[in-house]
């Protein structure tokens, strides 16, 4: 059977985002510690897949993902899932909210909560895990006074663990992107598609990151994220990651890469997939029909074309 790695233990906001996906959640499901090790694993051919946060609406990107994309692996995209997060302060029974002192969770989902931690825990410690899940874990095993983890109401039920606030984040449109990955495989295109690179500058000039975006501009092609993140050779040094609209599959996005790989020192291709979004499935469906309706009229005229040495059809002499 197919093996997914995905960040545990279960309860994570990576294990939900995943059962989301019903033919991912057929797969053997791989618990790993931290995220570089989920995709480590999938580098080296212990998993066949692996499942990882990679942006949050809030706090933005998760670094320590893109930063083994880029720098330790050579994975593909194949997918992204987005998913509404809902965050929950989880306590041992008999805890209140007056008792707590010390908070628990990675360090990316207590910053989604540092206003509501301000209002109602002043003065908190907060103490870093590996994931939401691990911390609810943690404070449920031990149940240490005073103690509370960020995390799920199903970490809560997974744990033994009671619901002392709900909804304590600083924002109610929050949602992280996931992304499946793979050490092999592009995805066919489906009419509704991202692409993800990273384009790495032969110097330091002014004007190479417009040479850049020109080649984007002069296409007509739209980009949905771009990032700059230290290539961790000196200060200064900095790459560019881009989500644009398209696949590697379209002669457009092609030539543009084409174009790009020739001028620039490095670009690595992070993947083509299907794009996430609740309008995703429409606007692939009615990019399907568009495909099929342009086929037939193209089938159709070229029905008509008259057999070689047909009376009329010939080229003028001279």
């Amino acid at each position: 059977m197919t093996r997914l790695a995905f960040l545990g233990p279960p309860g994570t906001f990576t294990e939900e985002a995943l059962l989301t996906q019903p033919d991912l959640a057929e797969f053997d499901l791989v618990p790993m510690r931290s995220m570089p090790d989920v995709l480590a694993a999938a580098q080296i051919g212990e998993v066949e897949l692996a499942f990882v946060a990679l942006e949050n609406s809030i706090e933005g990107t998760v670094n320590v993902t893109l930063d083994s994309l880029i720098f330790d692996t050579d994975l593909l995209i194949r997918r992204e899932v987005i998913l509404p997060v809902t965050l929950d302060l989880l306590v041992p029974p008999g805890t209140t909210l007056a008792d707590v002192e010390r908070v628990v969770s990675i360090p990316h989902a207590s910053a989604q909560c540092r206003s509501w931690f301000a209002a109602n825990l002043p003065g908190v410690r907060l103490v870093a895990a590996n994931s939401t899940a691990e911390a609810a874990e943690q404070v449920g095993r031990d149940k240490p006074a005073g103690t509370a983890a960020v995390g799920t109401a199903l970490a809560a039920k997974l744990y033994g663990l009671d619901v002392v606030a709900s909804s304590i984040g600083d924002h109610d449109d929050n949602a992280t992107r996931f992304v499946l990955v793979s050490p092999s495989g592009i995805p066919a295109p489906t009419g509704h598609d991202k692409t993800s690179i990273v384009c790495f500058q032969r110097a330091d000039r002014p004007g190479s990151l417009h040479a850049i975006l020109g080649q984007f501009s002069a296409r007509n092609i739209n980009l949905t994220k771009l990032e700059s993140r230290p290539t961790k050779r000196g200060l200064g040094n900095y790459c560019f990651v881009i989500d644009l609209e398209g696949h590697v599959d379209d002669e457009v996005v092609a030539d543009c890469l084409r174009d790009l790989h020739a001028q620039l020192a490095g670009l690595k291709f992070l993947g083509s997939y299907p794009a996430a979004g609740e309008h995703g499935p429409a606007i692939r469906r009615d990019a399907d029909e568009a495909w099929k309706a342009a086929h037939a009229w193209i089938t159709d005229l070229r029905a008509g074309i008259l057999p070689a040495g047909e009376p009329g059809t010939t080229a003028p002499p001279g």
